[in-house]
């Protein structure tokens, strides 16, 4: 069961897409409800992070195995104006959208392994996995 589907960020309403397509997604590779909710939760996070600070970029869903594990693999990416200092991001209760703050550092508690990567002028990437317990 191997998918690659992405969701292209454009506008508010492909963030209800991507969230939608990611619980699917969670659903057909054995996730309970509350996972599911968690991964939409993440989906979110990411997806409005693209459309409020880079404009358009995607988020991309993949089925991954290791060893003897599954899970989810989401990919949000973009080439907006990047972040400039990561660590600054990742502070609990740090905001430039007036928001709650959850942002990624929320989004790390939600899923297993969090990676970021990105270069101002260029972009960002934020790959993150659930794996099914």
């Amino acid at each position: 069961m191997d998918f690659q589907s992405c969701v292209n960020i454009k506008k508010e309403w492909d963030i209800v897409g991507a969230r939608q397509l990611g619980r699917d997604i969670s659903r057909k590779i054995g996730f309970g409800t509350v996972d599911q909710a968690r991964i939409a939760t993440a989906i979110s996070e990411l997806a409005r992070n693209i459309y409020l600070y880079a404009g358009t970029g995607k988020v991309c869903f993949e089925a991954v195995e290791d060893m003897n594990k599954k899970g989810i693999s989401i990919v949000a990416m973009d080439e907006g104006p990047g972040i400039q200092d990561i660590s600054q991001v990742m502070e609990d209760g740090f905001t430039t959208s007036g928001g709650l703050g959850a942002g990624l550092p929320g989004v790390k508690r939600l899923m297993d392994d969090f990676d970021i990567v990105s270069e101002t002028g260029k972009g960002t990437e934020i790959r993150v996995v659930k794996w099914l317990r």
